[in-house]
Formats: structure tokens, sequence, C-alpha cells
């Protein structure tokens, strides 16, 4: 329910504008107009992920890429995703922007904690549109997108509103979105892909359709304000609730039964500043996200990035992340006395008489920490590039919370972005 804007306003200086840069959601704080001009865009995501002690020959080949929200932490695998993005203001009062994005995905996924991996390969496709009524004191936007691959399907729609008060220093927003999703069901089915395999287990399993299919249906809403502090400093507080039910299980998972409803609180603190009569005339940009879902996973992001302008219309911004979680509610540890014996699928019996049970090493506990750089090039008066990358790794032990599955083996992963834009 946010868009972005390259569009300044002439009622603040350029400094405080800078301040703003890091805050995607604030930015309608400052659009009482359409963009001056029409904007495009292309970027290129590269998603590689590893884990360093799990070989697995016989996984599907490493093409390079990520998680495409079943693979998770997976033995090895990834994305590549291309994305081109429009903005096109018209009649004085309005705007429209559009996103198109192609994913292919390829890697393998556990079955059951970070052992038993499904070979897994698909292609997603998405695209958005965003179209916006300006007014002197806010804005209106009316948003839909779709996103299919394989075996889901996701349909969304949102209505986002924000209001400013007269003197323009502070905007409050109010929006909502619905979502439905159709998940087709698949049944996992094992085979024996060799003798000479070295790795633990020779067991592999493959997803064999059933022809059958669930669905999801999430509402969300949100309310935030935006004030402007000083000419430096810019503050932002959004909260956030969401109500959904359905299929909230992963059929990719031999030990996988969730409940089909899950709320979720968000609240999301961001400051801005801007080191105007410093030596780096950069801006500093703090934020920190708090979680809570009926699963029982509650969450902390604390995010930092610095902006550095460089001569020659060069800017370089580092940024770093922290994130950490508690299991859910009905997490199952890996079992250290289970069976290791090659062939056999050794995922932890579901507890006796127990409704809800997962081994999904995403619901468990653990902490993970980003690096990452960001250097951005202005070629001209429409031409910019970037370039963006980023290295990612998670361990149960940085996890804040208590107790621990340590015996999840860590999960790590690296990403290279490029883009080009053009303003018309």
């Amino acid at each position: 329910m946010t868009s972005l804007s390259s569009r300044t306003s002439s009622l603040f200086g350029s400094t405080l504008l800078a301040a703003a840069l890091a805050l995607p959601s604030v930015q309608f704080a400052y659009a009482d107009a359409p963009p001056e001009r029409s904007l495009v865009s292309f970027k290129y995501l590269n998603y590689t992920d590893s884990r360093s002690n799990y070989i697995d020959p016989a996984a599907a080949p490493n093409t390079g890429g990520g998680d495409d929200g079943r693979s998770g932490a997976s033995g090895g695998g990834g994305i590549q995703a291309y994305t081109f993005r429009g903005v096109v203001p018209f009649a004085q009062v309005w705007s429209v922007g559009t996103s198109l994005t192609y994913d292919s995905v390829s890697g393998a996924s556990p079955t059951y904690h970070t052992f038993g991996l499904t070979p897994m390969k698909d292609s997603r496709k998405a695209v958005d549109v965003q179209l916006t009524r300006y007014f002197s004191n806010g804005n209106i936007v009316l948003g839909t997108s779709y996103s299919g691959e394989s075996d889901y399907v996701s349909r969304n729609l949102s209505l986002q509103g924000s209001l400013a008060t007269a003197d323009k220093n502070t905007t409050f927003t109010l929006g909502g979105s619905l979502t439905n999703d159709t998940i087709d069901l698949i049944t996992l089915t094992k085979t024996v892909p060799g003798t000479n395999l070295t790795y633990p287990l020779a067991e592999k399993v493959v997803p064999v359709r059933t022809g059958l299919t669930d669905t999801k249906n999430i509402v969300a809403g949100l309310v935030g304000v935006t004030r402007v502090l000083t000419t430096n400093d810019i503050v932002q507080l959004n909260l956030g609730y969401s109500r959904g039910n359905g299929y909230y299980s992963d059929p990719y998972k031999f030990v996988d039964n969730r409940p089909r409803e899950r709320n979720s609180t968000t609240a999301l603190a961001r400051w801005n500043h801007h080191f105007k009569e410093s030596f780096t005339d950069g801006t500093a940009r703090l934020s920190y996200r708090y979680y809570s879902d009926t699963f029982g996973i509650k969450a902390h992001t604390f995010d930092i990035e610095y902006v550095h302008p460089l001569p020659g219309d060069w800017s370089v911004m580092p940024l770093i992340r922290y994130y950490s979680q508690n299991a859910a509610d009905f997490y199952l540890p890996v079992d250290l006395l289970e069976s290791k014996i090659p062939g056999v699928i050794n995922a932890t019996p579901q507890p006796a008489g127990a409704v809800f049970y997962t081994e999904d090493q995403r619901l468990a506990a653990f902490g993970a920490l980003t690096l990452g750089m960001k250097v951005t090039k202005k070629i001209d008066e429409e031409w910019s590039a970037d370039i963006k990358f980023e290295y990612y790794e998670q361990r149960t032990g940085w996890s804040l919370s208590s107790p621990k599955d340590n015996a999840l083996e860590p999960y790590s992963a690296t990403s290279i972005q490029v883009g080009v834009s053009r303003a018309f």
C-alpha cells in the first residue's frame, strides 16, 4: 500500500527531502501533485542461497536465485528476477504506475527441518497497477495486483488515502487491502535416485499434483502518521493489522498442519536525519519493526542505512539489518535421537494428540543479519543507474528468544541487483 516517487516539493528545502529518501511510505507527505515527469526503470535481481554442510547432488540444478515462498532455507538454489516499472502523470491531478515482474526459481526445498530435499523449479509472473488522485492536502491511491506460478495464484486490491495538515508538517494515512490466494495441493512421493550418493539421506521425494485446490483470504489495514520535526528530521509511525483464513500449511513438508486462521499485528517506527551541517552531507535512516501473530511468533527487525553523496553525482548507501523471532507455538524441534539410516525419511513424528505441528525451519526461533551496499550514479538529467549487493546469514543461536532449536543448520544467501531508470 505504498508507492515510490522521485518528485520533490517546492514547499520544503532539499535538505528536508534528503531525510525522507528512506521512507517509501512517507512520500505521500509531499505528493500533493503528480510527478513532474514520467519515469521508467528496469531491475535485474540474482539471489542465491545455500546450506554449506548439506550436499545434495540429486537436487535440481542451481541456476542462481532464492526463496519463492516454499523453498525457504533450501539446500542450494535461488531466484533470477526481472522487473519493469513505470509511472506516468496525466490530467494534472492524476498518475498511473505499473510494474511487471518475471521470476525463475530453481533449487530444493527441505521436506522437514533442513533435510529430505525436494527438487523444485518454477517461474512466477506478477503485475500491479496503482492509480493516484492528488489533492492540495493529500491523495488517494487505488491499487491492484496479480501474481501467478504453477501452483499458486494471488490477487490483491488496495486503497490508501493520506491527509496533511495545513502547515504540511503532519500527514495522516489510512489504508486497507484484500488478498485472495489459490493453492494447488500436492502430495510427496518417495524415490531412490541411486546407490552411489554420499549425502546423509539416499531417499528422495518428488511433488505430485493431486488435482485439488484450496484458498486463503487476507484482510489488512494500516494507519500511520508522519511528522516533520525539524528541517533535518522526519519521523513516522505505522500500525497494521491483518486477519487471514484458509490454507496456511506447506504441501512440500512431510510433517505440516497449521491453523487455518492467522492474524497479525505490526508496528513500524522510522526516523530519518540529514547531516546538513556536518562534512558528510548524508542521510541516516533508522527503523524498528515489531511483529506478532496468532501462530505465536513475535519478531523484531532493526534497520540502519546511510546515504552518502559523492562527487560526480555518485552516492553510496551501506546498510545493516538484524532480525529475530521466536518459534511458532506448534513448531517441532529436531529430534537428536531420530534414526539416520540412509533411505529412511527421518521426520520427527507428530506428537500424539497434537492438532497443529510443523518442522518448517522458517517457523523456528532464529536470528538473521544482513549486510549490504548500494551504489547509485546519476548519469545526466534523464538517466540514472544503481547496483546493490547484500549478504544474509541466519542462525538459530542469534535469536533473542529462548528456547532455540540448536540442531538447525546455519543458512546464508547473497543477492545482487542492477537497475537503470530514465525520466521523460
